[in-house]
């Protein structure tokens, strides 16, 4: 198979067709979406990103590093190799998000199929917004999210929210041994409270609470899609 060509090879000098070149291929805005939150390895990527093969996840990973987008490296203490976006490769954050508000509306859209913990944790990023109006002190609030798309979910990934009346942040991280509230969920029911289709209380079924509820209530009211 001939290699494709790339727009710029039809005499297309438009920014945003050079853009798909880079990004336009199946999977590879996919595998973006799952280090946008850090750093992993090639089994994690191929644990997260559902339905791609080693194969294609190869070439994709060649197509980044060899375009700028992402590097590999490897991290003191952790085995294996890593794959990590550039600086310029963490600015697609801002094209996820915009691609991810103009199709919410898509009448097609699959909105009842599960979503990975990052993808999940990008959409509350997306939505986050200061709440002057109900975030009264600062509160730390860590979340332990279970993959619900996984037959036999796996460890739980980590990630520490920070709120104050004037900004509302959320990390992958191993958060602090003392926070404001711990919030454990599956994928599926966090997903749903984040898109409006269920309420949060601090007996939801699939989601656990252990700590000050009112953290994990200003948290979620700070990052839910707004009408």
């Amino acid at each position: 198979m001939g290699e494709r060509r790339t727009y710029g090879s039809y005499n297309d000098g438009c920014a945003a067709a050079h853009a798909l070149d880079l990004i336009g291929n199946r999977w590879t805005m996919i595998i973006v979406r799952e280090l946008l939150l850090g750093p992993k390895r090639f089994k994690d990527l191929q644990r997260d990103v559902m339905g791609i093969g080693p194969t294609i996840l190869t070439r994709r990973l060649s197509d980044l590093v060899a375009t700028g987008v992402a590097t590999k490296r490897e991290i003191h203490g952790l085995e294996g190799e890593f794959y990590e976006l550039t600086s310029w490769g963490y600015e697609l954050e801002h094209v996820n998000n915009a691609l991810a508000e103009w199709a919410v509306t898509s009448p097609s859209l699959p909105r009842e199929a599960d979503m990975s913990p990052d993808a999940l944790i990008l959409t509350m990023r997306a939505h986050a917004q200061a709440r002057p109006d109900l975030v009264t002190r600062p509160v730390t609030v860590a979340l332990h999210l279970t993959d619900s798309r996984q037959a036999t979910p796996g460890d739980a990934v980590t990630y520490l929210a920070c709120l104050s009346p004037h900004e509302t942040t959320i990390i992958r991280m191993n958060p602090p041994d003392v926070t404001t509230a711990v919030l454990t969920a599956g994928t599926r029911a966090l997903k749903a409270v984040i898109l409006g289709q269920a309420e949060y209380t601090s007996t939801a079924p699939g989601i656990l609470t252990t700590g000050d509820p009112t953290g994990v209530q200003w948290l979620l009211a700070a990052t839910r899609l707004r009408p």
